[in-house]
């Protein structure tokens, strides 16, 4: 089972605009007809339940958006380039490393944009004006959005078996469900989580057994990042405690003490889960023995914490605890999936909103002004670099009407309040500008 995987998304380039003029028969000067370009595809994940596990990352970890069409004459727009869409398993938990967003997937058909599409440039038909009737310049289309991507899948159970390697689990999520996880008498038999379903009726409860945690599993040890990240979404946790341990050495006092640090240790949370004590493998000591024991784990943990006596072996306690999980667990899921916490998640919701107007504050100057030396100075900034990309900067038409756009925004006032003068060497984008203050 595949349950990580790192993948590289980059969304499509806008297509550039298109510098045209009309020319028929008998128009001799006709006007700028340039089309636009069409808007890059973004890449957007969708969660698709028909998945199980992120196995097919393994084989393709770049994915690529098509880039928008160019604008051609005659006020031809350029087609935008199609959504990619990168289908997830339910569980799956998206962190973006490029602006530390995480979204996470619980419900088939949950989507999420990733990397959006690059925007179209505008054909010269947009920058004529009464007195500029004939402009020889179009935008560049910008680049898309591109980052690295960790998926992580967190399995999406109602009840988690933990416990030490080769308490039971797996035997006994075998006997509760229809199951058929691997069984042996040595520790490790479970390298990934299994899942089973109960049922009872019209009721069907999701158990995952999860690989045997060992000392140090919170903070890496063995596999423990990968084994503890299925149990964050469970609504209910099964510790299975070994009755008969196979090292002499050990005590199940011990044995349950190390498996609940670790879990407190990976996640605070799971603290506070509700629990369910199974002392397994009864079968290998005597009645007494495990009356004993029950009474002293119900004197140890309270009334709260049931604790069940079970074997897989003969049967024993199996309907008591089927029986229990089934009390425990609440019918209705919480809105935000199983295990969830209540907090709001990055996913685009599944019903359309009703239409509303959005009202921002306006923006803030997007760039900064500094003197790098004498006679020298740089600006900087996000947007004011991505309107350099726009223009083909040998074009002189092109400059001439970046140099209007930055006067415009207040860019030539912010450089004469750092003291610029005319001569002065000015950087944008990494480009030496020769500006006119005036």
């Amino acid at each position: 089972m595949q349950d990580r995987a790192r993948i590289h998304v980059e969304a499509g380039g806008g297509g550039d605009g298109c510098l045209s003029f009309r020319r028929e028969a008998h128009v001799p000067k006709g006007g700028p007809n340039g089309g636009d370009g069409g808007r890059g595809g973004s890449v957007v994940l969708v969660c698709d339940a028909s998945l199980r596990d992120l196995e097919a990352f393994r084989r393709k970890a770049h994915f690529k958006a098509r880039r928008g069409g160019h604008g051609q004459g005659a006020l031809r727009h350029g087609k935008d380039g199609d959504t990619l869409e990168i289908a997830v398993p339910p569980g799956t938990e998206a962190r973006v490393e490029a602006d530390g967003t995480v979204h996470d997937f619980v419900r088939p058909g949950q989507r999420a944009v990733v990397a959006r599409g690059g925007s179209g440039g505008r054909g010269n038909k947009h920058f004529a004006g009464p007195t500029h009737q004939t402009p020889r310049f179009a935008e560049r289309g910008l680049p898309g959005e591109d980052t690295w991507i960790t998926l992580q899948l967190k399995l999406l159970a109602d009840v988690g078996l933990v416990g030490l390697p080769n308490a039971g689990k797996s035997s006994l999520l075998g006997r509760l469900t229809r199951a058929h996880p691997k069984v042996a008498d040595y520790p490790f038999t479970t390298l990934a989580p299994v899942l089973g379903t109960l049922e009872a009726g019209d009721r069907q409860l999701v158990i995952a057994d999860i690989p045997g945690l060992i000392e140090g599993a919170s903070a890496g040890a063995g596999l423990g990042h990968d084994f503890l990240a299925h149990i964050e979404r469970t609504r209910l946790l099964v510790h299975v405690l070994d009755l008969a341990p196979l090292d002499s050495a050990e005590s199940p006092e011990s044995n349950y003490a190390t498996v609940e640090r670790e879990l407190e240790l990976h996640n605070p949370r799971l603290s506070v889960l509700p629990r369910v004590l199974a002392l397994s493998k009864a079968d290998l000591v005597d009645e007494a023995t495990r009356d004993a024991a029950r009474v002293a784990w119900t004197a140890r943990l309270g009334p709260h914490t049931p604790v069940i006596v079970t074997s897989s072996a003969t049967g024993l306690g199996l309907s008591e605890l089927a029986g229990t999980l089934l009390g425990l667990v609440p019918e209705e899921a919480p809105a935000d999936g199983p295990g969830g916490d209540g907090a709001a998640h990055e996913v685009e919701p599944l019903d359309e909103l009703a239409e509303h107007r959005v009202f921002r504050p306006a923006a803030k100057r997007s760039y900064e002004v500094v003197k790098v030396g004498d006679g020298a100075y740089r600006v900087t900034g996000k947007g004011i670099e991505r309107l350099v990309a726009r223009y083909d900067l040998d074009n002189e038409d092109a400059l001439a009407y970046l140099e209007r756009r930055l006067r415009g925004i207040g860019v030539i006032r912010a450089l004469e309040a750092e003291g610029f003068e005319p001569g002065d060497d000015v950087e944008i984008a990494g480009i030496a500008f020769d500006l006119d203050p005036e």
